[in-house]
This record gives C-alpha cells, sequence and structure tokens, in this order.
C-alpha cells in the first residue's frame, strides 16, 4: 500500500478527533461561555450542518481542479475552522466556527476515496478506502480521549489549537506524499459529476448508507445511558467502554475493506445481516457489565464492516465522475447520525426502556438490507438490459470485477 494512504489517514484523523471531541468539553465550553449544556449541543449541530452542506457543495464547486489541490485545500480550510474555535470571543462566534470546520469534511473523505482507489490495482480498492477510514477509526480510540483530556486540563480551546496542529501536519503529507501523476483533475468536470447523481443505482447505495448507519446512530447516541442505566455501569466508566467502540469499529473498517476486495456486495450484506443481529441482542446484552462491552465492540465492528463497501459502491455506481457521488455519501453519512439520533429518540420518548433505541436501530438495518436488495435487483436488470441488447449504450456504471462474478 503506497505512503500517500498514510497523509489521507492523518487527515481522517484530525477530521474525526474535532467531530467527536465536542461531546466530551460540552460541560467545559457551556461553563466557560456562560450557556446551558443543551444550548452549547447546537455546537455538535451546527459541525453536522457543516458537513451535510460542505459535503456535495465543495465536491461540486472543486470539480474541475487537481484532486491533490483540492484535498489540500480542504485540509488548509479545516486548520482555518479549528484555529478560529479556539480564538472564538463567545458562543455564536464559536457555532459559526464548527459549522466552518464541518464544510471541508465530506469532500475531504469524498475526494480522498477516490485518490485512493487510484493508487492502488483494482484489486485492492476496498482496503485502501479502509485505510484512509483508519484514521477516524483511529481517532475514536486515541485522538478523542487525548483531546478531551487536553481540553479538561489545559482548557477547551487548547484542544482546537491541538486539532488545528494535527491539520498542519495532514497538509504537510498531503503535499509530499500524494503524487501528482493520479489526481489530474476530472474530465467531466461539474456537468459530468451531476450527471452521475441522477443514476438510480447510486439513489439506492445513498439510501443504504442513510438507513445502514442510521441503525448505528439510533443506537451509539443512547449508548450512555444504556451503559449506565441498563448495564449498571459508573459514569467514569463510560470513556473506556466507548474506546473498545473504536477498537471494534477499528478491527471491521479493517476486516471490511479486506472482505471487500473479494466480494463487495456480500461484505455489504454480511456485514448489515451482523448489525441487526448484535442490535436486536442489545436488551439481553445490556443485562450485565460484561457482555455489555461485548456488545459495545461488537456494534462498532458490525457497522463499519459496512464502511468501505458502501463508499466504494457509491463510487462504482458514479464511475464516470464519482467525487460528487464519494462526497454525498458522507453527507448521507451524516444525515443518519441526525436521524438515527432522533429515531432512538422517538423510542426512549414512547416510554419503551432503556435498550429500546438498539431496537429501533436494528429495524432501520432491516431496511437497510431492503434497499441494498432493490440495488441488487435493479442492478441484474441492468446487466440482463445489456447482455440482450449488445449494441444499445445503456447508462450504468462498470461493474466491480468481485461483484460481477457474484452475478
Amino acid at each position: 500500500m503506497p505512503l500517500a494512504l498514510l497523509a489521507l489517514a492523518v487527515g481522517a484523523f484530525g477530521i474525526g478527533t474535532t467531530e467527536f471531541v465536542m461531546m466530551g468539553l460540552l460541560p467545559d465550553v457551556a461553563d466557560d461561555l456562560h450557556v446551558s449544556i443543551p444550548v452549547a449541543g447546537h455546537l455538535v449541530s451546527a459541525y453536522a450542518l457543516g458537513v451535510v452542506i460542505g459535503a456535495p457543495l465543495l465536491a461540486a464547486v472543486t470539480a474541475r481542479l487537481s484532486r491533490r489541490k483540492v484535498l489540500i485545500a480542504l485540509m488548509g480550510l479545516f486548520v482555518l475552522g479549528n484555529a478560529l474555535s479556539a480564538f472564538a470571543p463567545d458562543y455564536h462566534w464559536l457555532l459559526a466556527a464548527r459549522f466552518l470546520s464541518g464544510l471541508p469534511h465530506g469532500a475531504f473523505f469524498g475526494v480522498g476515496a477516490v485518490v485512493a482507489t487510484n493508487l492502488v490495482a483494482p484489486e485492492r480498492k476496498a482496503r485502501s478506502v479502509s485505510l484512509m477510514f483508519l484514521g477516524l477509526t483511529v481517532a475514536n480510540i486515541a485522538g478523542v480521549p487525548v483531546a478531551t483530556l487536553m481540553g479538561q486540563h489545559l482548557g477547551w480551546r487548547a484542544t482546537f489549537l491541538g486539532v488545528s496542529a494535527i491539520g498542519v501536519a495532514a497538509i504537510a503529507a498531503l503535499a509530499l506524499l500524494i503524487p501528482h501523476d493520479h489526481t489530474h483533475a476530472p474530465a467531466g468536470g461539474l456537468r459530468g459529476e451531476l450527471a452521475a447523481l441522477r443514476s438510480l443505482p447510486v439513489w439506492l447505495a445513498l439510501g443504504t448508507t442513510v438507513a445502514g448507519f442510521g441503525a448505528l446512530f439510533s443506537a451509539y447516541s443512547y449508548i450512555t445511558p444504556m451503559l449506565t442505566d441498563a448495564a449498571g455501569y459508573a459514569d467514569g466508566s463510560v470513556t473506556l467502554l466507548l474506546a473498545l467502540f473504536g477498537v471494534g469499529a477499528t478491527a471491521g473498517n479493517l476486516l471490511g475493506g479486506r472482505l471487500a476486495d473479494h466480494s463487495l456486495r456480500g461484505t455489504l450484506f454480511g456485514g448489515l445481516v451482523s448489525l441487526v443481529v448484535v442490535l436486536a441482542l442489545f436488551p439481553v446484552l445490556m443485562t450485565a457489565q460484561w457482555s455489555a462491552a461485548v456488545g459495545v465492540t461488537l456494534l462498532g465492528m458490525a457497522a463499519f464492516i459496512t464502511g468501505s463497501p458502501l463508499q466504494l459502491m457509491v463510487m462504482e455506481k458514479a464511475a464516470a465522475a464519482p467525487s460528487l457521488a464519494s462526497s454525498a455519501n458522507q453527507a448521507a453519512f451524516n444525515l443518519a447520525n441526525a436521524g438515527g439520533a432522533w429515531i432512538g429518540g422517538l423510542a426512549l420518548a414512547a416510554g419503551f426502556g432503556a435498550t429500546s433505541p438498539a431496537v429501533a436501530g436494528a429495524v432501520l438495518a432491516v431496511l437497510g438490507i431492503a434497499v441494498a436488495g432493490t440495488a441488487y435487483v435493479v442492478d441484474r436488470r441492468r446487466t440482463a438490459a445489456l447482455t440482450a441488447t449488445p449494441g444499445r449504450l445503456i447508462a450504468t456504471h462498470v461493474p466491480h470485477p468481485q461483484e460481477s462474478a457474484h452475478h
């Protein structure tokens, strides 16, 4: 695997750290800026909104530029947003800075995934994407806990300065390690990128992301009350257990990348089925502390097995112009974050118990399987149409070698 993937992983590590660290810093930020914790919680939402808006917008605006230059510029915007967060004079300035920090998130992962797959042989594409995402999952194990401790002992502003430093290191790594010859501007430009989004298979792949990761966030958004109210853990133990989730996510991400290079669709269906099983078992797993720890780890593993296959599938459905579709998948991921948390909250508010968000997540994962199944049927029909009328051009994607073998 080329060293350039390390540069992408460093950027992903910084992005993952700044995305999730705010949850642990909310009490400190709220106290320092004289706002309530629920109001401070809008800082999390502002970042997510920046991701959803910035992912397709920045990918579209930069469609004619060299992908290497785009990645460096996106990381520059990331550094600016976090530096402004560190020096924000009041809550409203911090809210704006968090929105700005979220803007490059989705486009960086979207364009980065395209660059990663261009750097390796076709049979290693999914693995290359998983290695870029490794920075995101490792951030949950090391980056977020360390940044949270830094914020608690040196002040929350020091955390964002530290994240800015990671961004500067990522810019240096991108400039040194990303080769020029693999990152030329796509020939289709903006028109080609937008045309890719008119494809039904692309939207079905995005729908699978929303449902599949909505299932994860339905449960994960309420993992703390599950661990304390149902499993009986003390509040102080939750941070260690969330690190276990990061360990599971890292293992699942690497496993999913390796398996998807052999069978893209098989890995996707396997990951979604395992997610249904884990979430459905959560009410039982949360009855004892040891099984709850196992459940949190398995949740991270099952969910992130599907990460690389979903990213690669979206890119292959938009094979002629993958940058915008790839970035849109990151927007779909954050929509899943918000939508899953909302659905899990409905289950809690209805009085179904502390573990009910996980059961609601299992239902969402079943929906994800249904959407993925629909995408499979559509692909089969398009393949059959191509076979029946070989002289006729039909707008479709170039199938993954292993994927077509499984057809």
